[in-house]
């Protein structure tokens, strides 16, 4: 490998983490507001974890996910690329979303349709990055298993309040 192919894989790779980090950090901008004071009066179902759980569980899942797109952006060619990568984007997107919209809006219900699309385009992504990169694929799945139990989580939390 040339010098310069190896520094654009490894800027490649720092891209992934930045646009991951920044998602999440714009993702706890728009939670930090409610998680002492209205998330906080919710009434819970007995399966929430408790609120230290999360920080880091979504770092972990975040490192995940970038190291995912990066491995499938730098082994795809073509069209099938093209559309891993836009499935990528677009479950980033409504990963944030959901923030906004539980959090931020504090819609519980509108946050259940979000995570429910958020967790069909995970699968979708997972699908698209299997076909290009195994271990892509694969690296998507803890993060389909967190949010499916997110979504019976917010499923809960709507029927409950």
């Amino acid at each position: 490998m040339r010098t310069s192919d190896s520094a654009r894989k490894y800027i490649g790779l720092a891209v992934f983490i930045a646009v991951n980090a920044a998602v999440s950090a714009l993702g706890g901008w728009a939670t930090a507001g409610s998680v002492g004071t209205w998330y906080a009066a919710l009434e819970k179902p007995s399966f929430n974890p408790p609120d230290w759980v999360f920080a880091p569980v979504w770092s972990a899942l975040y490192l995940m996910i970038a190291v995912a797109g990066w491995r499938a952006w730098r082994r795809g060619a073509g069209q099938a690329a093209r559309l891993a990568l836009t499935a990528y984007a677009v479950q980033l997107a409504l990963n944030l979303s959901w923030s906004f919209v539980f959090f931020g809006a504090q819609l519980i219900g509108a946050a259940l349709a979000v995570i429910a699309a958020l967790l069909a385009a995970i699968l979708a992504n997972a699908f698209l990055f299997w076909r290009i990169d195994r271990a892509a694929g694969a690296l998507l799945l803890p993060y389909a298993a967190w949010v499916s139990f997110a979504t019976l989580l917010n499923a809960a939390l709507w029927r409950l309040n």
